[in-house]
């Protein structure tokens, strides 16, 4: 298990845990996370970090372990999203390794002016905006507010089996030499992948193909969007998200991070980039780092 530095009784999730727990803890400047559902947002939610999970192609693939070829997509894990944008503008792009990675212009910092992106927040009738403060502070921050829905009528979570079926396609020289020792419960992906028939796989991009099409038509209302129940969504289609800290709980008496997405258009990074690096420099909640030496006095 690699360690949470804000709780080392927690693990740091995944798959991404230790470029997440390397950066929380200070030991390198930033990380590069990889995430096919998941796997750079959530270990930044867990151990505080600000990280970028780019549009699908936006950046190369070369030298990284592949789990689902039309799905895996690689970013900075950093402190700050500051921090995230220097480290993306040095890795974007195409470098003729990568076959789906393509040149998209990419402009840091940002000249959009605040008042002018609109920003879509998940509507809930029961809370009203001023009762929600991340929106009171996007309001502050002179951002133009728009409710919006996410796509809610397709199988989303059936959707998922285009990652298994990748998965056990990468992995079937292991699963058919039976060299599956250690890998927890993906043995079991790999084997049931094996059996999933065609028909359904192609189903399933069908579906995917409808659920982008209606992503695109949510983001025509808006530049970017703010928190919402939408990982798996997301990583079906392509958009790129900003994670970034936001406040604190404690659990089981141990204070750990909050944490809270920007989710844009395709290939518009600069503009989400650019929202949620001045929600967090209004917020400043990634300024706090986990006290170590606590902790390696009490070890």
């Amino acid at each position: 298990m690699t360690r949470n530095p804000w709780n080392v009784e927690q693990g740091s999730s995944g798959s991404s845990a230790g470029s997440a727990s390397a950066t929380a803890a200070g030991l390198t400047a930033f990380a590069i996370g990889s995430e096919t559902l998941g796997s750079i947002v959530s270990p930044c939610r867990r151990c505080g970090c600000s990280g970028l999970r780019p549009t699908f192609g936006r950046s190369s693939r070369h030298g990284c372990m592949t789990l689902a070829w039309s799905m895996d997509k690689l970013g900075p894990i950093c402190r700050s999203i500051e921090d995230c944008a220097i480290v993306f503008g040095a890795i974007h792009g195409a470098d003729g390794l990568d076959p789906t990675a393509v040149t998209r212009p990419f402009h840091w910092p940002n000249d959009a002016e605040l008042k002018q992106l609109k920003v879509g927040y998940i509507d809930n009738e029961k809370v009203p905006v001023d009762e929600r403060p991340e929106l009171v502070v996007l309001r502050d921050l002179g951002v133009q507010l728009r409710p919006i829905h996410l796509p809610d009528e397709l199988p989303v979570r059936a959707m998922a089996l285009i990652l298994n079926t990748e998965a056990a396609t990468v992995f079937d020289p292991l699963t058919r030499s039976n060299n599956l020792a250690g890998l927890n419960r993906w043995p079991d992906a790999f084997r049931e992948g094996e059996f999933v028939p065609a028909v359904e796989y192609l189903r399933a991009n069908r579906l995917r193909t409808m659920l982008m099409r209606e992503m695109e038509r949510v983001l025509e209302q808006v530049d970017l969007y703010v928190g919402g129940n939408d990982l798996t969504i997301t990583n079906l289609t392509g958009h790129p998200t900003a994670v970034l800290p936001n406040g604190f709980v404690e659990l089981a008496g141990t204070r750990v991070p909050r944490a809270i997405t920007f989710t844009g258009r395709l290939f518009e990074e600069s503009k989400l980039l650019a929202v949620a690096s001045a929600y967090q420099q209004e917020t400043g909640f990634h300024l706090e780092h986990p006290d170590l030496d606590t902790l390696t006095a009490k070890d």
